[in-house]
């Protein structure tokens, strides 16, 4: 349980903070002193040390360049999935509880996904360019039925469970790699109502990191969904590219550092796999002269499958925050809470 109690708590919003998000976070911590700060866009920024001060919540995407300032830190809630920007700060020293944003990107990213497969699948690419030349083709690799081909992830977290879910009402098989070749029910994770697969019962094999050359020899789709820790940083290699079949496609909505620059060039340019999609890159925005813009089997979004700028994120993110803040108060597990070993980037 925080120490403070619920009418003095004094909460910092680095975030978009609508008048109907105070409401919200006023109805739970009636009396609470709430700061609002700009918008900490990357780990450079820092903010004016005076708004940290006394500061026992703090809610941000990226955490301010000088966070040694905050001097009364109990809990921080990040709004992405993703936590990579957090590590390396002092939060298991000095006792500070994180939550980050699991669950509010499972819909966009999940639909994304899909898109990728359908367009892999549909050859639309082609199609696209057909029409570019006003070339009227009616081969039967524009006609290919999807359902009964065989997706991949490595991870089951919130976005592989919410497309898992999506894949099975379409008729696709879905295998899943873990660690330990094991998928749990979920507890204490935030999820939109009705989606994804909390008792992890939809998938239909799940294999262990052992098993990795069964599993990805037979996959038309792999889908990455890993954090980018120290620990899988590079994992995704030319090992395991080469185990893939040569018509299966990498889709990688993650983190792009999961695969090796390098690697994913040689795969695409020498055929190892027929494609791949990234909506994540190695550089903010891609320089124009990177060579994957002019790489004719790969799909390059913004990073936007899942974004702050989606209609929904703010009020999802504040429903898990203001969740978050009962909880605190109240002595109950948070939601998403990353644990001392997720903290220290194992």
């Amino acid at each position: 349980m925080i120490e403070n109690q619920k009418s003095d708590l004094t909460i910092l919003l680095s975030f978009a903070a609508p008048d109907w998000a105070i409401e919200k976070i006023k109805s739970v911590c009636p009396q609470a002193d709430v700061r609002s700060a700009p918008w900490t866009e990357d780990e450079e920024q820092t903010m004016d040390p005076a708004l940290m001060r006394g500061v026992d919540v703090y809610l941000c995407e990226y955490p301010a360049g000088n966070f040694d300032d905050f001097n009364s830190l109990k809990f921080m809630q990040i709004s992405s999935a993703g936590y990579s920007q957090i590590l390396g700060l002092p939060l298991v020293e000095r006792g500070i509880r994180v939550a980050n944003g699991l669950g509010n990107f499972d819909v966009p990213i999940a639909e994304w996904n899909i898109m990728m497969i359908l367009m892999w699948h549909r050859h639309m690419l082609e199609m696209l360019q057909n029409q570019e030349d006003k070339s009227w083709d009616r081969d039967a690799r524009f006609q290919a039925e999807l359902r009964g081909s065989r997706i991949g992830f490595y991870g089951y977290g919130g976005i592989a469970r919410e497309t898992t879910r999506l894949a099975k009402a379409m008729g696709l098989e879905v295998w899943v790699m873990t660690r330990d070749g094991s998928v749990r029910g979920r507890d204490n994770i935030y999820r939109v109502e009705e989606t994804g697969d909390s008792e992890g019962q939809l998938c239909d094999r799940v294999f262990a990191a052992s098993q990795k050359e069964e599993f990805l020899s037979q996959l038309d789709y792999f889908i990455l969904s890993l954090p980018l820790v120290p620990a899988t940083e590079g994992i995704i290699g030319q090992a395991e590219l080469k185990m893939m079949k040569a018509s299966s496609v990498l889709i990688n909505p993650a983190r792009a550092q999961l695969v090796p620059c390098d690697v994913l060039l040689r795969a695409l340019q020498e055929g190892w796999i027929r494609g791949a999609s990234f909506d994540v890159h190695y550089a903010y925005p891609l320089p124009a002269d990177h060579p994957l813009w002019t790489q004719p089997n790969i799909i390059l979004t913004p990073h936007i499958s899942g974004s702050n700028a989606s209609p929904y994120t703010c009020e999802r993110l504040y429903e898990i925050f203001t969740n978050n803040l009962e909880r605190l108060i109240t002595g109950k597990p948070l939601l998403n809470e990353l644990s001392k070993a997720q903290l220290n980037g194992q």
